[in-house]
């Protein structure tokens, strides 16, 4: 695939996303799997841990708060839609970005941000290699 065509793909997800949360359910649950995938491997913590309705312990909600950000920054998904997603409160989810925001002073956290910040983007820009809904197991 050519950088046109994946910027081309790339542009047609994001429009998708710009679609009425009831119109575009598989593809934001399409994210959400990969942007659990991609935290529960850089945090090594296990996707069930990542899923839990409580906070857990410290490092588990820290990379649950790194996987809403990254679903509104790189996704562009709102705080409403991220909490359908997570089932958090919008102010849990605004919460959990503000936190992950002032963390990136830390140059080291900033890093690993922006590397998941790519992958998560990459990985969306190639759906048909991500077909969660469909295993091949």
């Amino acid at each position: 695939m050519t950088h046109s065509s994946a910027i081309q793909t790339s542009t047609t997800h994001l429009r998708a996303l710009r679609q009425p949360m009831s119109s575009r359910p598989r593809i934001v649950c399409a994210y959400r799997k990969i942007i659990e995938s991609a935290v529960s491997q850089v945090f090594a913590i296990s996707l069930v841990d990542l899923g839990q309705q409580t906070r857990g312990q410290a490092h588990v909600a820290s990379a649950r708060q790194v996987a809403m950000y990254l679903a509104h920054v790189a996704c562009g998904l709102s705080f409403t839609e991220i909490g359908g997603l997570f089932k958090r409160d919008r102010t849990t989810v605004a919460h959990a970005c503000s936190v992950v925001e002032d963390r990136r002073d830390d140059v080291l956290f900033d890093s690993v941000l922006e590397l998941l910040e790519c992958a998560v983007l990459n990985m969306a820009s190639f759906p048909h290699q991500n077909d969660f809904n469909n295993p091949q197991d």
